[in-house]
């Protein structure tokens, strides 16, 4: 016969078996976010590799040489700390072009070297040119018959001058947090198919602009810089093969553009030496994303990704934009091995190739790996992007439902300040407990609004949970951002040890968490916002 205390035990035993269990609390990240910060403090490696990257190997045009070098190196890295799954996935992209060396000069009424650059994919001179210069400057079709026939042996200047600009707001500047609350409004979608896009309409308009100038009989083409302070970026979008621009083609400091045309009001035209040095690669039209892993404990607990993209143009190094993004991944990566952590999900760091392009890499990736849309293939580089941001239905593939989250970093290198939760309000209570740790680093802030031109645009275009962080601006729009001044000394060591950081807490936690972060639904096709919107004969 039982003792009464076994029989009370028994009693107990049963009735807690009978009751429902409490939720099980969140793994304590206490002493694992202790370790992270710990060796990105004490010990951070973010500044050798940016250096090594930045200054060592330099601007990472997509599918250029330097690119290619640019992501062995990566590579190499990856696989010396220690993490998994490393390698390369191509996806088509077109021609690789290379420059070599350039030189231009006024030559009369006097001798003077300009600030250019090379437009990047444009063709290189057949030894040095000297002509004059005309001023023609178009942004329609129809501004061409006003040039038919006065372009032959001539260098076109094809930009308005433009005015000398003076700077009102500050270069250099961190957000205060009323400019962060600033940011917190929900921005209304506006779908209008009526109109085509911005993008689209630019690059259909210089395809026909260089075709004209070219047929004319013109030796070479100018366009002014976007701003004035000698920056240049040498921006170009001709990539695919049969497809280049027609004629040299150089990117000219406002200064010096604005010079030749007051010159050429006042006569005679000026007379420019230009000698460019430039070659394609035609062997290898693939580009490729490069992916390394952190393998979780739990093969049915899904995957974390974060991600930056890689490549860059080529006036600078490639330091801000996004050189930082990049090797704070790499940095993050780093931490969490370092430190000996097993998160339970899968960490994926993936940089990205092709994004000045049109994120042209995460949508690769997106499409191989998370859902399709019926595009038609014959499309390519841009011209494909932009029907894929209209493409519906949206059919997701096995991999997209084990995909937790993905953080992208991609606006500088100002230091870590929040996340974008795009519209998103469920996302708020989990993404500001992930943040807590981070709030005396400054890092504790979301906001509703939308950010817009980098590779966690792809993600959310599908309904996955994909996140920009809030960056410090620094100088990075006044004065960095595809200019000439892209270069180390513009990254903070400061801020890239604080983003470093804060990107490897947050996946880590992401990678451990009992918690998902809601989805959105996955988008189908809009009505148009307006519907009674009459099409604009302009667009």
């Amino acid at each position: 016969m039982a003792s009464p205390f076994a029989r009370r035990f028994a009693i107990a035993a049963f009735l807690s078996s009978a009751l429902p269990l409490p939720a099980l609390a969140e793994p304590d990240q206490t002493p694992a976010i202790a370790k992270i910060i710990d060796e990105g403090m004490n010990r951070s490696q973010v500044m050798t590799t940016a250096s090594a990257l930045m200054d060592g190997i330099g601007p990472r045009l997509t599918n250029s040489d330097n690119q290619r070098k640019a992501s062995a190196w990566a590579v190499a890295l990856l696989k010396s700390y220690g993490l998994s799954n490393v390698h390369e996935e191509p996806f088509y992209f077109g021609l690789g072009w290379n420059l070599d060396n350039y030189a231009v000069s006024m030559v009369s009424p006097r001798v003077l070297p300009l600030t250019v650059i090379p437009m990047a994919w444009s063709p290189p001179t057949a030894g040095t040119i000297v002509a004059p210069v005309i001023v023609a400057p178009m942004s329609k079709e129809e501004h061409f018959a006003k040039w038919k026939g006065k372009l032959a042996g001539k260098i076109v200047l094809v930009s308005m001058p433009g005015a000398t600009s003076e700077m009102k707001d500050p270069v250099f500047e961190r957000y205060t947090d009323k400019q962060i609350a600033d940011l917190d409004h929900f921005d209304q979608p506006n779908y209008n198919p009526l109109k085509q896009s911005g993008w689209m309409k630019a690059m259909t308009f210089r395809e026909k602009l260089f075709a004209f100038v070219k047929s004319e009989g013109a030796v070479a083409v100018v366009t002014r810089s976007g701003r004035d302070g000698k920056l240049v970026s040498g921006e170009g979008y001709s990539y695919q093969p049969g497809q280049t621009v027609a004629l040299p083609t150089i990117q000219m400091a406002q200064e010096d553009y604005r010079r030749l045309v007051r010159l050429s009001i006042t006569g005679p035209a000026p007379q420019l030496s230009v000698t460019v040095a430039a070659h394609y690669d035609e062997k290898n039209l693939n580009a490729t994303d490069i992916v390394a892993e952190i393998p979780g404990s739990d093969p049915r607990a899904g995957v974390v990704m974060a991600g930056g993209h890689f490549d860059s143009w080529i006036a600078g190094d490639g330091a801000s934009d996004n050189g930082a993004g990049s090797v704070a991944m790499i940095e993050a990566a780093r931490l969490i091995h370092a430190t000996g952590l097993k998160p339970r999900r899968t960490i994926r760091i993936v940089l990205w190739t092709g994004e000045e392009q049109g994120e042209l890499g995460s949508l690769a990736y997106i499409s191989n790996h998370f859902a399709s849309r019926p595009v038609d293939t014959s499309l390519v580089g841009w011209r494909y992007e932009d029907a894929w941001n209209n493409a519906f239905p949206i059919t997701p593939k096995p991999e997209y439902a084990g995909l937790k989250a993905y953080f992208n970093v991609d606006n500088g290198s100002g230091k870590l300040r929040g996340i974008y939760t795009e519209g998103n309000a469920g996302v708020g209570p989990l993404l500001r407990e992930w943040l807590a740790p981070f709030k005396s680093m400054g890092a504790d802030a979301l906001v509703a609004s939308k950010t817009h031109g980098t590779d966690h645009e792809k993600y959310q275009a599908i309904g996955l949970p994909g996140y920009q962080f809030i960056q410090d601006p620094l100088d990075y729009e006044t004065r960095v951002h595809h200019s000439t001044l892209d270069t180390l000394d513009h990254m903070r060591g400061d801020d890239m040890r604080q983003m470093s950081v804060v990107l490897a807490g947050m996946l880590w936690e992401a990678a451990t968490s009992d918690k998902e972060l809601p989805r959105q639904p996955i988008p189908t096709q809009p009505v148009p916002s307006d519907p009674f919107k009459v099409a604009d004969p302009d667009d």
